[in-house]
């Protein structure tokens, strides 16, 4: 039996690039504010740190169970839907909390959609958990 996890090698993939991207904001912000350690008391370096951290907080665990739902035999349109709404919702996450620290629409619906995202697959993964013994 071949395994195939493509559909979630692209949204690793995707996810991995918009990772380094929010890296990079980070080295910007810190260049541009002298801050080598913490956020100098600068706001603007404080949010970057929080979206990137949020992204490693969260990620990992939502890419790990896309993997096993592939792994099962989930459906490829359901995996990329779930993972497009993934992505687009920690693009939102990062322009939400990068606009301001404050409650933002961008925001929660990038939290919203990965709760979504992670409440469906664990749902689907203990399903197919249940009906394969």
């Amino acid at each position: 039996m071949v395994v195939s996890l493509s559909i979630t090698g692209l949204y690793t993939s995707l996810l991995a690039l918009l990772f380094v991207g929010l890296a990079i904001n980070i080295i910007r912000l810190r260049l541009q504010f002298k801050a080598g350690i913490g956020d100098g008391g600068h706001q603007p370096l404080a949010k970057a740190i929080r979206v990137h951290g949020n992204f490693a907080e969260y990620i990992p665990m939502a890419l790990i169970m896309l993997g096993i739902y592939e792994v099962n035999g989930a459906s490829p349109i359901v995996l990329h839907a779930l993972g497009a709404i993934l992505f687009i919702g920690r693009i939102l996450h990062a322009v939400g909390l990068s606009k301001t620290t404050g409650v933002s629409k961008q925001r929660q619906i990038g939290m919203l959609s990965l709760f979504l995202v992670m409440l469906i697959l664990a749902v689907e993964n203990i399903r197919l958990f249940i009906t394969a013994i």
